[in-house]
């Protein structure tokens, strides 16, 4: 019993094997490509946000385009349309997506053997929510006429849009988490066109419905980028491993 009861595993080493060790190897090169990526995205993200930032705040620029594109999609709304649009930001809203997140941590990190992409996935939402309220009330710009919402009232700030955030960041970055480990390079970029579909839909819905600018929807995707690139680059930075590489503080780990 005594040699038993020794050789089970502490709540360290159980805690470490859950939610700290996960690697997977890869050659040099793309191990930099994917960092490259990470930066590329980051760069992309801020300058298309601070330039659709700088239109909204001087009105020039993409903010030019707001009326226009509010009044096209205006002018397109009908009931089955309007229905599925309804859909989509119920499922993107501050109710559906915190439900979808939750489900689909707790379940992977159930499920999994490792809980480190799960719980990645919950600080990038997390994240997202924090820059949506952050910026909106430091903007502090108002939405479109109340009388053009379809799915009733609201007089909260414009700007960055919480709901295409949200699902920009839910979209990408599970996305990535999940199709970064697979062999098949034909099957994420699939991935990732939809999940960009998908993005599309939750923004076109919230300027269809009469909530936000077409500006808004920009820069919610722009921050989006940012912080998949943020997670691209944490994410290689904690689990992708050269063959033969040593990594400092693991040796005493593997020590008997």
């Amino acid at each position: 019993m005594a040699g038993e009861s020794a050789q089970k595993p502490g709540l360290w080493e159980i805690f470490h094997q859950k939610f700290v060790v996960e690697e997977r190897f890869m050659e040099p090169r793309a191990r930099r490509a994917l960092y490259a990526t990470a930066v590329i995205l980051a760069v992309l993200g801020v300058t298309l946000f601070l330039v659709t930032l700088t239109g909204v705040l001087q009105k020039n620029g993409l903010a030019l385009d707001d009326a226009a594109v509010e009044s096209w999609l205006l002018g397109i709304r009908s009931e089955p349309l309007t229905v599925v649009m309804i859909v989509v930001a119920v499922i993107f809203g501050p109710i559906g997506l915190p439900v979808i997140v939750l489900v689909v941590t707790v379940v992977w990190g159930l499920l999994a053997k490792h809980a480190w992409r799960p719980m990645l996935l919950a600080a990038a939402m997390l994240i997202g929510v924090g820059l949506a309220q952050i910026i909106g009330r430091l903007v502090g710009r108002q939405r479109p006429p109340v009388d053009l919402m379809l799915f009733g009232a609201d007089t909260t700030f414009s700007f960055p849009s919480g709901h295409v955030l949200g699902a920009s960041d839910f979209l990408l970055v599970l996305t990535f988490l999940v199709f970064s480990r697979h062999r098949n390079p034909k099957i994420a970029v699939v991935s990732f066109l939809c999940a960009v579909i998908g993005v599309v839909f939750a923004a076109v819905s919230r300027i269809y419905l009469g909530y936000h600018w077409l500006t808004d929807a920009v820069a919610s995707v722009s921050l989006s980028l940012v912080v998949l690139g943020a997670v691209i680059a944490v994410d290689t930075w904690r689990t992708a491993r050269i063959p033969g590489e040593v990594v400092t503080g693991e040796l005493a780990s593997q020590d008997p």
